[in-house]
């Protein structure tokens, strides 16, 4: 009898002192960098002293600092452009982007394809399929906006924009048109200009060919 209340008064000491154990602790950790991890979670508050409020270039304030080194490529993309955002009221940069060729190679078939099909998807609700500024958005002042977005193939300045201004334009957005720099990779960026770049081409050579079919007949 002696012997069964020892062993019921051992196992309640045991019980009640694990019972006092802190409950976060995972006790002897055999990789402790590893249990206890110095990263930074995603929402963890930020250490004051060593991350401060941030602000972009053109001024406007941003709450949120840990952005990527500076000239950091995603996987498989390509280097970023050159020309950074102006500054609110500077147009120095934009003007400067006119200077940046292309840097892709004409489209194959199949990267024509898929650019036709990043610019529907990404560009044709607003400037429509035929580059005419009558996408659904629009749909000739029918639908939800009221002001007809560029038509990309007869504007007098976007139809002879070059393509690193362009590619500004797309990436930082201008006017009413937003960023697509989160939509489209660098490349992608690059192969959407120069599919809007081969229709405003083959748009502009069409009443040549018209104008030299008709001196052919004379």
């Amino acid at each position: 009898m002696k012997k069964i209340a020892i062993i019921t008064g051992i196992v309640t000491v045991g019980m009640l002192l694990s019972s006092c154990r802190d409950k976060g602790s995972t006790g002897h950790a055999y990789m402790p960098d590893m249990v206890y991890s110095r990263a930074y979670e995603t929402y963890a508050a930020l250490d004051s002293s060593k991350f401060t409020g941030d602000t972009l270039e053109r001024g406007e304030k941003i709450f949120y600092d840990r952005m990527p080194v500076t000239g950091t490529v995603a996987r498989e993309d390509m280097p970023a452009f050159p020309i950074t955002i102006d500054k609110l009221g500077d147009t120095a940069n934009y003007v400067a982007a006119k200077n940046v060729p292309n840097p892709l190679p004409a489209l194959s078939a199949v990267d024509y394809l898929e650019a036709t099909r990043l610019y529907l998807v990404n560009c044709g609700i607003c400037h429509g399929e035929k580059l005419d500024g009558n996408g659904p958005l629009f749909n000739g002042g029918n639908g939800p906006y009221s002001a007809a977005p560029k038509n990309l193939i007869a504007d007098p300045i976007v139809s002879k924009m070059p393509d690193g201004q362009m590619f500004y334009v797309v990436t930082y957005g201008k006017n009413a048109m937003g960023s697509y720099a989160s939509q489209l990779s660098t490349k992608q960026r690059w192969m959407v200009i120069h599919y809007v770049k081969d229709k405003q081409a083959l748009a502009n050579s069409k009443p040549a060919a018209a104008d030299s079919s008709a001196n052919a007949k004379k």
